[in-house]
């Protein structure tokens, strides 16, 4: 089988499981980050830093471990961009953190939040102008705030950015084109989204702040989720594939129990999020929930949505009480705790992963990945055993 062949094998075979179908054998998806590092060669901040070599160590592991499809850099956060804007929350590998750890994302303080406590109108008035005008000079070492006289380093930040940003993410469609040719691997995700309620406590409030809102200002918030909707939806379509075979994919960060309660997640998570993923299914494209945490609270409300219109990944749910509730409805991914991938031996990756096979996925709609993205503390053996295993006893 030549190198198209098994692309178009695998593009099938990982289709047919997103659609809650069985394809041939289950499919292998690891969203695999410093680990990729880890195989190649490389130190955490050789692939942060440089992402050439962040590229080569995902084709590598695509290559010599036979995955069905990947992400062509999982390591998602190229700091050469980063510090070209002077962007503050950060921690870079070999400079704010040891060289051997992974980037690091620096929660502020609710004193010094990117946005103050009193300034929703300003979002809600105007997202795009607010992020611009107030955010960006906040959050970056060299960006000057409007009416604020112009710097050499301010006006360069502009032009070091906008080429970093070109350079980035044109580079994934090369890097993709090199998946396909060397190894035969498909692209594992196109387009990004994050529930508005996630954007405000990871990127404007902080989490304390965004807390301490929805006690004082409930209202301010909801509308501000509200108008970050429809910029969100347009981000998600416009990284889309094209020919709506891949997902979109939501990174859901602290809109569940525990981090708010219930009726925050019922009365301003779900209401701002549910119609956006409703716009995306009638466009035709799925979106691949990665369900950072337990969100097993919440699984009646996504068992809500039309069937097929999402993948579910699990993290720190229970993958069998999961099944029982959506699998009916949704592919299901994930479930293979990244503890065991570390610390565990290959023979109880195998028997975990046989578990897992056999409660959730004997009908199809199944796709192997561990728990949560795979890091630097797996082992080699013991992401080979999930894979080889998997490829073995996962054939239907």
């Amino acid at each position: 089988m030549d190198m198209e062949q098994r692309y178009q094998a695998r593009l099938k075979r990982y289709v047919t499981a997103m659609r809650n179908e069985k394809p041939d054998m289950i499919p292998i998806r690891p969203f695999a980050a410093e680990f990729t590092a880890k195989y190649a060669g490389f130190d955490c901040q050789e692939v942060t830093h440089d992402f050439s070599k962040a590229f080569e160590a995902a084709r590598k592991c695509a290559a010599d471990f036979d995955w069905d499809a990947v992400v062509g850099n999982m390591v998602y956060v190229w700091t050469g961009l980063t510090q070209a804007i002077g962007l503050k929350y950060y921690g870079v590998p070999g400079i704010d953190v040891p060289p051997d750890t992974g980037f690091q994302f620096r929660e502020p303080s609710e004193q010094n939040a990117h946005m103050r406590e009193d300034e929703y109108a300003l979002l809600t008035e105007d997202p795009t102008g607010f992020l611009f005008n107030v955010w960006l000079p906040r959050v970056s070492a060299d960006v000057v705030a409007p009416g604020t006289p112009a710097t050499f380093r301010n006006n360069l930040s502009f032009l070091k950015g906008g080429m970093a940003m070109m350079n980035y993410f044109g580079g994934f469609g090369t890097q993709g084109a090199q998946l396909r040719a060397e190894s035969g691997t498909v692209g594992a995700i196109s387009g990004i989204l994050k529930a508005p309620l996630d954007i405000l406590g990871d990127k404007l409030r902080g989490y304390i702040g965004l807390t301490m809102d929805i006690l004082m200002r409930r209202d301010e918030v909801l509308k501000a989720c509200e108008a970050l909707m429809p910029h969100l939806l347009w981000v998600a379509l416009s990284g889309a594939d094209p020919d709506k075979n891949v997902p979109i994919t939501i990174w859901m960060h602290r809109g569940c129990v525990p981090f708010v309660s219930k009726d925050v997640f019922d009365q301003i998570y779900w209401p701002t999020l549910k119609p956006i993923i409703e716009e995306i299914w009638s466009k035709g494209h799925q979106v691949l929930f990665y369900a950072e945490g337990d969100w097993t609270a919440h699984l009646d409300r996504f068992a809500e949505l039309p069937e097929g219109s999402i993948i579910y990944h699990v993290d720190r749910a229970d993958i069998f009480e999961t099944h029982r509730v959506l699998g009916s409805k949704f592919c299901l991914s994930g479930g293979i705790p990244n503890y065991l991938l570390g610390v565990g031996t290959p023979d109880e990756v195998r028997a975990y992963c046989k578990k897992v096979i056999d409660g959730v996925a004997r009908d199809g709609g199944y796709i192997m990945d561990a728990s949560a993205i795979i890091q630097n503390d797996a082992t080699i053996e013991n992401v080979r055993a999930m894979t080889d295993f998997t490829r073995e006893y996962g054939v239907y």
